[in-house]
């Protein structure tokens, strides 16, 4: 059975070297569904709290809403920093209220106070797809990832690797030690 999270991000971005009307920096209202699949866990009658969905992949995914998603090779990314530097929020404002954990892959690298994301390949709705769950992989088991962005639309299914140990009391996944950070419960050591 699955359990199916939504989430809606605001971002601008460009197509560098793309010829047509995306080569232009230009913003988007996107929504990402991430589908979770594991056994119902007994105690709590669900897979996973969505909540719980929720909570760790906004984690990540904070980092890309209300920011600006640049290609590393964009001719514009020096000049935004540089800009950002001369008004003093390269390294964030007490008002930026939004920064998720920073994060370093092959794919992307997030600058969460400059509300940046610096990818390897143009920002799409499929590399959106890619980043997404090679963020999340090891925290969720992550069957399909759907992404919407204007009139774009690309979706993705994915094996699971086994089912992640969780709470019976609530449902979340305990740590590596059989503890659950939201209630309590500690797994008993067989």
């Amino acid at each position: 059975m699955r359990s199916i999270t939504t989430f809606h991000l605001q971002y601008a971005h460009r197509f560098f070297g793309f010829k047509g009307e995306a080569q232009y920096l230009h913003g988007h209202t996107g929504t990402m569904t991430i589908e979770v699949e594991d056994s119902i866990n007994e105690g709590v009658n669900m897979v996973f709290p969505c909540n719980e969905i929720r909570k760790i992949a906004w984690s990540v995914l904070k980092n890309f809403d209300h920011a600006l998603i640049l290609r590393r090779d964009d001719p514009l990314l020096p000049a935004i920093l540089d800009v950002y530097e001369r008004q003093g929020i390269k390294n964030g404002t007490p008002q930026n209220t939004m920064v998720g954990c920073a994060f370093k892959t092959e794919l992307a690298e997030a600058h969460p106070h400059s509300r940046l994301v610096i990818t390897e390949e143009t920002m799409t709705v499929e590399g959106m797809i890619k980043i997404t769950h090679e963020l999340l992989k090891d925290k969720l088991n992550i069957v399909k990832i759907t992404f919407t962005s204007g009139d774009n639309v690309a979706s993705e299914e994915f094996a699971i690797n086994g089912t992640v140990d969780r709470c019976p009391m609530c449902g979340v996944a305990l740590d590596d030690k059989g503890f659950c950070h939201k209630c309590g419960y500690r797994q008993k050591a067989e």
